[in-house]
């Protein structure tokens, strides 16, 4: 029986203490890598599945609460004027969409300082010196994730809340104006703040300060930039994150409106995709230029 020699090039390397390259790790090495660190952590996608269902229960007992107002609305004489319920304004409403702002922008955080806290960060680029790649995996894990709860919240809440309101007569369906782009607003801020809490906790590294620059950011800075008396300060305010989700879940035909100055349809869009968009860029260039 013959016996393939070794390489002679290989075995001379061993002998002087050199060993061959590793291959680099493919992109779906990465992402696995990062969805065992996620898994791992019980905690945080239990945080978010929890907030899903929650944001869920809060619209749907928003709407359930109304049916008592739909079936006696208030009488004209008092001075109100003829009642239109809207299902798309109780349906979809802030309460849950900033629940769920708050649940992936803190799970995006997590995912870059809990590395950094721990120090798990040095020992993933020891193994994987690509940083850019490593944050891409983050990145889209991450927010792929938080698309399907953000998906999963206003789906269910649309359809559960007209379905509620089908016997009331007053109930939407999916084709009506409006309705698809507010069901996909509401879902798509979710990884968008995902994606801004991932940026926050790489410029931060700190978790006090990372969910206190969120909330900041999702609720106290839109109350500073609000009224119609100053355009350029409620202009500022139209293009924070929490304003985009307002906007494109209202419904047009109903007398919501965000005032004076209110940005269109198309300009909400283009807003939170460039958070987005400018969330990942920060994350990729501090990460790859900050020391670990």
């Amino acid at each position: 029986m013959s016996t393939v020699p070794p390489d002679r090039t290989v075995t001379a390397g061993r002998a002087r203490g050199v060993h061959p390259a590793e291959p680099a790790p493919r992109f779906g090495d990465l992402l696995a890598a990062e969805w065992i660190k996620l898994r791992s952590l019980r905690s945080t996608y239990w945080v978010l599945a929890l907030a899903s269902l929650v944001a869920i229960a809060v619209n749907v007992n928003a709407v359930h609460t109304d049916l008592t107002y739909i079936d006696h609305p208030p009488a004209p004489e008092f001075g109100f004027g003829p009642y239109r319920y809207d299902p798309l304004f109780h349906g979809l409403g802030s309460i849950g969409s900033d629940l769920m702002a708050i649940a992936a922008g803190s799970l995006g955080a997590i995912t870059v300082f809990g590395e950094y806290t721990t120090g798990l960060i040095r020992t993933t680029f020891a193994a994987v010196p690509d940083r850019r790649g490593v944050i891409a995996a983050k990145v889209l894990l991450i927010g792929g994730i938080t698309a399907l709860a953000g998906a999963v919240v206003s789906t269910a809440s649309f359809f559960v809340t007209n379905a509620m309101l089908a016997s009331r007569h007053v109930g939407l369906s999916i084709t009506d104006a409006g309705c698809l782009r507010a069901v996909l607003g509401y879902a798509a801020i979710v990884p968008t703040c995902a994606l801004i809490g991932m940026a926050l906790g790489a410029l931060l590294r700190h978790a006090t300060a990372s969910i206190v620059a969120l909330v900041m950011l999702m609720f106290i800075l839109p109350l500073m930039f609000g009224g119609d008396r100053y355009r350029w300060l409620k202009e500022i305010g139209t293009h924070l994150p929490s304003a985009t989700v307002s906007r494109l879940t209202i419904n047009p035909h109903s007398a919501t409106t965000m005032g004076k100055y209110a940005p269109s349809v198309p300009d909400s869009w283009i807003t939170m995709g460039v958070w987005a968009l400018v969330a990942v860029v920060v994350t990729v260039v501090v990460v790859r230029r900050r020391d670990v």
